[in-house]
């Protein structure tokens, strides 16, 4: 296995961060990359020895303080202060698993050569990512339009000597952690601030941490649905791919195939109905799943090429003899595209509960609420309270955040992306669908214990037996709390193949 990944040129894409992340890779810079880096710096430390104009952000201050000129004495200070001065974050830690693609990123982004950073501050940056030292990241603060400044501030303080880190599972202050690899705080040159500060890291983790996991929960909303439709007695028809040619979306097509797929050999779905139709929930899933397939194609070529960038300012072109300040922090595309999965996942936990609803409701030879003595047991009435109730929640949560905008700096910044509140928003969205469709899982295992002895497929009874030691039959009502959270549990744990996914 090569547990190193290689800091390059070569584009970063989902399979490649799933397989850094899984095989817990360490990273290294290219040559290619360190000769950029040193080239970059070098050139903008003989920038600053013969240019007497301002450069905006290398001496000068920042946002509406743009005019103010800053002595080359004080340069060092100056972005000292920046880092400092906008570690301003609030409410709850970024979870460490997104602060670590934040590190990824940032590394990723500083590597080609147009930020100006030192060679040293770059290679902190691995050394952190390496050991697992992850500075403490609060989720409140950004606006993401001038780049995610407050997030980013909080992931630079540990560079500088300033702010708390969780290193092997506990948290610290930086000098000790410092001290203990015997490294030194890293003295920030003109520009390094405003490099670390600038950019959209912080949506742009949580988005590719999201991505992941979405792709997964689509991979399993077909497979539970498939699950449902097998328990409800439903029709194979609607899956027909005849059906589907002549409405080719690609996720349409996708969703189709699998259904066929996972049903293959069911001798339920095969078995003579009574019924002509079945409900919306089961029979469009092709085109509702792959609607969500389809925005999760656009979201990961969005996020494909944000986390494959540069997006601090000013930019600099040191073989053009340029550095100019432009706009490539703004988030607009991030906030866009994180808006329009929190509406697609939000769809797929809506269809999930419908499903689920369908299942309890004492139809096609199904016991009302799924349980034998109902009356004296309530069965699974209230596990769909719960997703409704989730559900719900959802729909508030898959309101645009990007539709906002506050102006800020005084008025210099006066259009601003919201993609942050849109990436925290989508986070708590992403979750809540895992935990509709745990539920819908619950509910389905239940549902087919009743339609013994015919079994569905090979490959939905395989699942079948290794989710029923997590949870078994309920002959008579419990706490269904344990259940459900053995349900989500079970959903995390299983193992799905990158290449059915992605």
């Amino acid at each position: 296995m090569n547990v190193k990944h290689i800091i390059s040129s070569k584009i970063l894409d989902l399979g490649t961060i799933n397989s850094i992340l899984s095989d817990e890779k360490k990273l290294e810079l290219s040559r290619t990359s360190k000769d950029k880096i040193i080239a970059c710096r070098t050139y903008l430390d003989a920038k600053l020895k013969t240019r007497s104009k301002p450069l905006y952000g290398i001496n000068t201050g920042f946002g509406a303080l743009h005019n103010v000129k800053i002595s080359n004495k004080n340069l060092t200070v100056l972005q000292e202060n920046l880092v400092m001065s906008h570690a301003c974050g609030t409410g709850e830690r970024v979870p460490n698993k997104v602060v670590k693609l934040m590190l990824l990123f940032k590394i990723q982004s500083l590597s080609y050569g147009h930020s100006g950073v030192q060679l040293e501050t770059v290679d902190r940056l691995i050394d952190f990512y390496n050991n697992d030292i992850l500075p403490i990241v609060y989720t409140q603060g950004s606006l993401g339009a001038s780049g995610d400044l407050a997030p980013l501030a909080h992931l630079a303080l540990p560079l500088i000597g300033k702010g708390n880190v969780v290193y092997e599972g506990k948290e610290h202050a930086i000098e000790t952690v410092l001290n203990d690899f015997n490294w030194q705080a890293i003295e920030l040159q003109s520009k390094e601030g405003l490099a670390l500060l600038n950019g959209t890291q912080f949506m742009s983790a949580y988005g590719v941490y999201l991505l992941l996991k979405s792709y997964k929960l689509s991979y399993l909303a077909d497979l539970i649905g498939s699950m449902s439709l097998d328990a409800f007695d439903g029709r194979i028809e609607p899956f027909n791919a005849l059906v589907h040619l002549v409405r080719p979306h690609n996720g349409q097509l996708k969703t189709a195939e699998r259904l066929r797929g996972f049903l293959d050999g069911s001798e339920l779905i095969q078995q003579k109905k009574k019924h002509v139709q079945d409900p919306y929930s089961f029979r469009c899933m092709p085109q509702v799943h792959g609607a969500t397939k389809d925005t999760l194609a656009f979201v990961e070529k969005t996020f494909k090429t944000e986390i494959n960038a540069v997006t601090d300012n000013p930019n600099i072109f040191s073989e053009d003899d340029l550095i100019i300040s432009g706009g490539n922090f703004h988030g607009q595309p991030l906030a866009l595209a994180l808006d329009y999965l929190k509406i697609a996942m939000a769809e797929l936990g809506n269809i999930s509960e419908r499903r689920t609803f369908q299942l309890v409701s004492g139809l096609r030879g199904l016991p009302v609420f799924l349980v034998n003595n109902p009356g004296l047991n309530s069965g699974f009435m209230i596990p769909q309270y719960t997703a409704a109730s989730i559900v719900s929640a959802n729909k508030q949560l898959a309101t645009p955040a990007s539709v906002d905008s506050i102006v800020s700096s005084n008025g210099q910044e006066d259009h601003v992306s919201m993609g942050a509140n849109a990436a925290t928003q989508a986070y708590t969205l992403v979750n809540n669908v895992e935990r509709i469709l745990a539920i819908e899982l619950f509910n389905a295992s239940q549902a087919l214990f009743f339609r013994v002895p015919k079994k569905s497929s090979a490959f939905i009874e395989s699942i079948l037996s290794l989710y029923r030691q997590d949870v078994p039959f309920v002959e008579d009502d419990r706490v269904m709390h344990d259940d459900i959270q053995a349900s989500i549990d079970f959903i995390e744990s299983l193992d799905v193949d990158s290449r059915e996914l992605y």
